[in-house]
């Protein structure tokens, strides 16, 4: 019955109202997210020894665990997608089979990250860095994340598990448990409070680590206790050959998408060092701070691809049009808000950081420049997901690898000679993001209209 009520919903609430009563729940658990990336960078910058180096170190070990959170996030939508079908079907043993061979996969991505922090993590911090101590403290934080990863892994699919049965609230409930356990050991672990001893770096990966595996725990126990349609059981963790194909066809894009974002920061971070550890430091705290602006701009995204892809399928055109009206509309009140908050605390912001004042003249300039792409940016995340909903998965596709990759790191580098010459000529390299969201933006409002002609204009009037 609460499916019906759903579906109903879907197709018959108002699409301003809709968007907004499944947007802002979405938004704020994309927020959430942004909460984990940015809690352990405020601390350990003001770790009274080396707190700008250990910011630094968080920086270049910040794509890895990108690159977790995407082969975890992508992985979790394709069985959420397969697993939603399924109990919509009622094909309940399939559903159990979907949910085990998601877990299998659990496993065996936790264990890929295992033998990466044992073996791997040196290799990839001596490509990012020079400085001894720089690179000990990446090592030692990325060693303790990956070896413990099992929380954010299966967290990522416990997660779609309870969403794909229409329990999203458990899941936020785990989710926000796991950052409040992250944001109240931070501070105990990194400075040592309360007889425990200091562990600076290494106290925050503790924490970050803790807060996952509480996350995930509480996730399987919201999936033990409250996914009823789904069996649990060893023989459905038998890996199937033809659902993880299943899975990743679906799950796949989004993992490319997902570990876009990861390569576009490992070049960044290998670009800017060229410059200065100064220009890391500051590129890796902005991009912190502004995941909170594009994390809510996703949360939309997420509302606005089911609205528009349930009217699609209902042959809908007008509210297929309104759907695309109000997301787009409400992305781009979001960016503003964004961009004003941005502009107006970039000074206070960048103070709570304990930056040297170089490092926090860069970080500002960053933040001041770089949000000057916010609105194209939303716009461009706004599109991927209407061009999702509408069967046109190629060209958001295309659309992430402009904005994220061919845009950005040929762009940087050039506009790196520069800097490398004159530091002071560091703001130029920040041009890159509004240049690579503008064309990028201009190329998928070409794809908007084409899309527009060939398969809205054709929906029902």
């Amino acid at each position: 019955m609460s499916e019906e009520l759903s579906m109903n919903k879907l197709g018959t609430m108002k699409i301003s109202k809709l968007m907004l009563s499944m947007g802002i729940p979405m938004i704020l658990s994309m927020m959430l997210q942004a909460v984990y990336n940015i809690v352990d960078s405020a601390f350990v910058s003001n770790m009274p020894v080396n707190g700008e180096m250990a910011l630094n170190a968080l920086t270049l070990a910040f794509p890895v665990q990108m690159l977790m959170v995407a082969i975890g996030i992508g992985t979790g939508v394709g069985t959420n997608a397969l697993l939603s079908k399924s109990i919509g079907q009622g094909d309940y043993k399939k559903a159990s089979k979907v949910a085990g061979n998601s877990l299998f996969l659990g496993f065996v991505i936790y264990i890929l990250f295992l033998l990466f922090g044992i073996f791997g993590v040196g290799v990839y911090a001596s490509s990012q860095t020079l400085n001894p101590e720089i690179k000990e403290m990446v090592v030692t934080y990325l060693r303790i994340c990956c070896i413990a990863s099992m929380g954010i892994v299966f967290f990522s699919i416990f997660e779609k598990l309870l969403q794909a049965a229409g329990h999203s609230m458990y899941s936020t409930i785990a989710q926000i448990a796991g950052a409040v356990i992250n944001i109240v050991l931070d501070p105990v672990l990194i400075y040592g409070l309360f007889g425990i001893s200091a562990l600076g770096v290494a106290g925050a990966a503790y924490a970050t680590i803790l807060g996952q595996i509480a996350s995930a725990l509480l996730g399987l126990i919201f999936h033990l206790t409250q996914n009823k349609e789904i069996t649990n059981g060893l023989k459905y963790m038998k890996p199937s050959p033809r659902i993880i194909k299943a899975i990743y066809s679906i799950g796949l894009p989004a993992i490319i998408v997902q570990a876009l974002m990861s390569v576009m920061t490992y070049g960044m971070n290998i670009i800017l060092g060229s410059i200065s550890e100064s220009a890391v430091t500051a590129y890796g705290l902005y991009y912190k701070v502004q995941q909170f602006i594009l994390f809510a701009a996703f949360g939309l995204r997420d509302a606005i691809t089911p609205i528009v892809s349930f009217n699609h399928g209902m042959r809908s055109k007008r509210r297929v049009k309104e759907g695309v009206k109000y997301g787009m509309l409400y992305t781009i009140l979001i960016m503003i808000i964004g961009l004003a908050a941005i502009e107006l605390l970039a000074v206070p912001f960048s103070s709570l950081f304990e930056l040297s004042g170089t490092t926090q003249d860069i970080c500002i300039s960053a933040m001041r420049i770089i949000s000057l792409s916010f609105i194209f940016a939303g716009m461009n995340i706004a599109y991927q997901g209407i061009f999702q909903a509408l069967d046109s998965g190629l060209e958001s596709l295309i659309i992430s690898v402009l904005r994220q990759f061919l845009f950005v790191l040929p762009v940087a580098w050039v506009f790196s000679l520069f800097a490398r010459e004159s530091p002071d000529l560091i703001w130029t390299v920040w041009l890159t993001f509004i240049i690579a969201e503008t064309l990028s933006c201009i190329i998928a409002t070409v794809f908007m209209k084409r899309i527009n002609h060939n398969v809205i204009s054709k929906l029902e009037g």
